[in-house]
């Protein structure tokens, strides 16, 4: 008797088994024939692994530093001009000191109630939205204990944004903007303020 329920129980997971790969299988190959194929549904899916990496090449030497120009006249949050150029273009491994974006005017003039989107203080690209998935109050948090605006994959516009392998967080143009320091919870992007305190740049 124990050994025929053992075998139904068997014969049940596995069809169990089977079902759920069915399923899975039929959700890749409608993610596949919207993209264009099961080959681009596979490299959508391995996309999705961050951070994204890129080489030293977008870090190469440009007409400012590392950037296609300087930071813009006029940042957001009374952003230091001077301290942004310097280290969104002309730096690989130095931050704002500690605690810096809490002598701005961010917490006063942020929208607690809503996502903000930060750009990129040279080129007006939007680099993290946030909070997503989270309050403002643990963004806050977060940021306030580790001592720079910490964001989360999730976040991240990955369109706009990459890390190099020694966890260098730069812009596809060149910006530094900090650095990745994962934690217990998953990457942590340790960001700089004066690198993404820019205006939206349209067109």
């Amino acid at each position: 008797m124990l050994f025929k329920c053992v075998a139904l129980l068997s014969l049940f997971l596995t069809f169990s088994e089977i079902t759920c790969l069915r399923g899975f299988g039929r959700r890749l190959g409608q993610s596949a024939s919207s993209r264009g194929g099961s080959s681009m549904a596979l490299g959508a899916a391995a996309a999705t692994k961050y951070p994204i990496y890129c080489d030293e090449a977008v870090m190469a030497p440009k007409a400012h530093g590392t950037c296609p120009r300087p930071v813009q006249d006029k940042l957001r949050w009374n952003c230091d001009q001077a301290t942004a150029d310097r280290i969104c273009c002309f730096n690989r491994h130095y931050a704002e000191f500690s605690g810096y974006w809490l002598k701005t005017t961010f917490l006063a003039e942020v929208d607690r109630t809503k996502e903000t989107t930060y750009y990129d203080s040279v080129t007006g690209k939007p680099l993290f939205i946030a909070p997503r998935g989270r309050s403002f109050e643990d963004f806050e948090k977060e940021s306030r204990s580790h001592g720079w605006p910490s964001f989360r994959d999730s976040e991240v516009v990955w369109e706009n944004m990459r890390c190099l392998s020694n966890g260098e967080a730069v812009s596809v143009d060149g910006t530094h903007l900090g650095h990745n320091l994962p934690d217990r919870n998953g990457n942590r992007y340790c960001i700089n303020l004066v690198s993404v305190a820019g205006r939206e740049v349209k067109g």
